[in-house]
């Protein structure tokens, strides 16, 4: 799912991935994004040829940068969606993925966050994270510095994929 997202980016930023510069931008503005994060940034990184010290850095802090806001915001955000019509339905599906999802987090604390910030399977990531930690009413310093250290844990394990595995086979 995560590669076809990339590419569906990649395709619709094809204009500006010419230069080095709309390389950057876009592989920034896909590490911005939730479900794809890092992974798909990393992922877009090897596509398009970024080296993989500047790609990790661009993923990494556009992966980071919205977690502070997430972390402080979103509880007031749900709160009032939740009281409108139109996004009462999201909000609802957003309670039952973190109800399906939080027990991993629970069970090992800011470890459990850490973990499933870091380990990049589908539907885990620093904002699903960030989301249930708040849920959960985790304190958000603690919170904040073990969901970079996951970030940092993912971004190794995609490394390693994108400018590894998936590198040689494509």
């Amino acid at each position: 799912m995560v590669e076809s997202l990339v590419e569906f980016f990649l395709n619709i930023f094809s204009g500006i991935t010419t230069t080095e510069l709309g390389k950057n931008i876009t592989i920034f503005i896909i590490s911005l994004l939730p479900l794809i994060e890092l992974r798909g940034g990393l992922i877009a990184a090897a596509l398009l040829n970024v080296s993989f010290i500047k790609a990790f850095i661009i993923c990494y802090i556009a992966n980071i940068l919205p977690i502070p806001f997430i972390l402080l915001l979103i509880k007031a955000i749900l709160d009032w969606m939740r009281k409108t019509k139109l996004f009462k339905g999201i909000v609802n599906w957003l309670d039952k993925k973190v109800e399906k999802k939080k027990g991993r987090i629970e069970k090992y604390g800011y470890y459990g966050v850490l973990l499933f910030v870091g380990i990049p399977l589908p539907g885990t990531g620093a904002w699903t994270g960030a989301l249930i930690a708040t849920m959960l009413n985790m304190e958000k310093k603690k919170t904040f510095l073990y969901i970079a250290l996951g970030v940092l844990l993912a971004g190794i394990i995609m490394s390693i994929l994108s400018y590894g595995v998936l590198k040689n086979i494509i």
